[in-house]
């Protein structure tokens, strides 16, 4: 294999992120749907990037909704990671990366909260590093928390390859040495450019 560490992202590479899906099962109807959707998803990029608190911004979406609505605002923040769908295709690349010498690792936009709820859930538990977003205040596409990664780690960027679903996060990456790949669920590319 060409790389010594895979690094993935998490939404839409291991687990599949549809905002509309997730918060449509917290609706009865399209009007809810719109009502909430105008409130929580504005905040999203913040809460990614931890810079608003996670309960308070609870607080400020049940402000924004009408009251009847408030049910389904605590319920949607505290149980929307149960919807996002982990993508078999992808579980069955990181088992066959483990039976080799790669070391794996993620490197994920996400909430404090989803931080927390996933980071002791398969398939990431055992990754070699886990970097989420939030709990640095700091996101991708901006390099430092590529920097974070390389230095918390102790990686080269020549030996990394990365696993995002956004051209401007691989971007990034190839900017600072690390090669990487669009993904687009085609994981029969990835072991193509990994030479796997």
């Amino acid at each position: 294999m060409k790389y010594k560490n895979i690094i993935f992202d998490f939404g839409n590479v291991i687990g599949r992120f549809d905002g509309r899906y997730i918060l449509q099962q917290f609706c009865s109807s399209e009007e809810d749907y719109q009502l909430l959707a105008d409130s929580i998803f504005p905040h999203w990029p913040d809460l990614d990037k931890g810079t608003i608190d996670y309960d308070l911004n609870i607080e400020t979406v049940v402000s924004e909704v009408p009251a009847r609505l408030e049910k389904n605002v605590r319920t949607f923040f505290r149980d929307w990671p149960v919807h996002v769908d982990l993508l078999p295709q992808t579980l069955d690349f990181i088992r066959e990366l483990r039976q080799t010498d790669a070391r794996i690792y993620l490197l994920s936009n996400a909430s404090t909260y989803f931080a927390e709820w996933f980071s002791h859930r398969d398939p990431i538990k055992d990754f070699d590093g886990i970097v989420f977003s939030a709990p640095l205040k700091m996101a991708k596409p901006e390099p430092e928390i590529y920097q974070y990664l390389f230095n918390r780690f102790d990686l080269k960027p020549e030996d990394c390859f990365f696993i995002d679903d956004l051209e401007e996060n691989i971007k990034t990456g190839k900017f600072l040495g690390m090669d990487g790949i669009v993904f687009t669920g085609d994981i029969e590319a990835v072991k193509n450019s990994i030479e796997f």
